[in-house]
């Protein structure tokens, strides 16, 4: 699969080819579109759970009936008001249901965006190294679902119309609701354009391109399309690793060496190095440095790239 053209030497040279490797992963401009359109409708689908909020807050919640309305009049001595005793506001029924309603709502919207938002930063993550952007960008589905339930859920314990019942029913749905919203919009192993460049350069230098292999289903993409782990049945999908990610393969397998021997291609000597390297970039240490194929051989480096002058 990944045969590379080479000099007469046996390696190619970054600089002989005269088209070098790219200098950092970029999505696909199909990926780039499908992320967009995913935030776009997460974000109106955010923006419907706030809306739902605002009914519930300033219209729901100040639903009330009376009780008692044949009460009589008597003077606060304070104030010289009149005050009608004998008459009690209740929260009714019907609100009640559309306020567990209303609350279940609130939580699918919240949800379904924050997947869409987590399909999107697959596509085309942020940098791990602008902290602020990607932490905000990662976790703005928990973010908006804390926003579309925390003040909800906060008038309602405070709301003196409805009773016990349907103060400790609507309560514990609230907060169980916003619980779940939370915790699915918590991206918990968020990818990085360094994790994706880390994959991506690791790919260029033992293949010698970038190029690798998927198949539908499973989350990693291979180098070599001779491995059992792809021989599913499934066609063999063949790409770089930019359309990789876009086919939802979000990193290189760390089994490359062996998949390396299945297509009697070189294996670095420090194959197990660079696994870890990539293990610990693939898990957000991105400031870990990612080592440099090591050939037993050097006529059998599929490519030559030369160190980056000191600045």
């Amino acid at each position: 699969m990944a045969e590379s053209d080479k000099s007469d030497t046996g390696v190619e040279s970054a600089e002989g080819t005269g088209s070098e490797p790219p200098t950092g992963w970029v999505p696909t401009p199909e990926a780039q579109a499908k992320a967009t359109r995913f935030r776009w409708i997460a974000a109106i689908l955010w923006a419907l759970a706030i809306v739902g909020e605002a009914v519930g807050i300033f219209w729901l919640l100040r639903q009330r009936v009376f009780v008692g309305e044949d009460g009589t009049f008597v003077r606060d001595p304070d104030t010289g008001l009149l005050e009608e005793h004998g008459v009690t506001a209740q929260f009714p029924q019907w609100a009640f249901i559309a306020l567990l309603v209303l609350l279940v709502v609130i939580a699918a919207l919240s949800i379904t965006g924050s997947v869409l938002w987590k399909k999107a930063n697959r596509l085309d993550p942020a940098r791990r190294s602008d902290k602020a952007r990607f932490f905000v960008q990662n976790q703005l589905g928990a973010i908006i679902a804390i926003v579309a339930f925390l003040p909800l859920v906060t008038l309602i314990f405070l709301n003196k119309d409805m009773d016990k019942g349907q103060k400790t029913t609507a309560g514990i749905v609230g907060i169980a609701l916003a619980a779940l919203a939370v915790v699915l919009g918590i991206d918990f192993a968020p990818p990085s354009v360094e994790q994706y460049t880390a994959d991506q350069s690791a790919v260029i230098q033992l293949l010698g391109k970038d190029e690798v292999v998927w198949v539908d289903g499973g989350k990693v993409y291979h180098v070599c399309d001779e491995v059992p782990a792809i021989q599913t049945g499934s066609e063999i999908r063949t790409g770089t690793t930019a359309e990789a990610v876009e086919a939802g393969k979000i990193r290189l397998t760390l089994q490359f060496a062996s998949e390396l021997r299945a297509c009697d291609l070189p294996v670095p000597e420090n194959d197990e190095e660079i696994a870890e390297a990539l293990r610990a970039i693939q898990s957000g240490q991105v400031d870990t440095v990612l080592p440099q194929p090591v050939w037993a051989d050097p006529s059998e480096a599929p490519l030559v790239v030369e160190e980056a002058p000191a600045e």
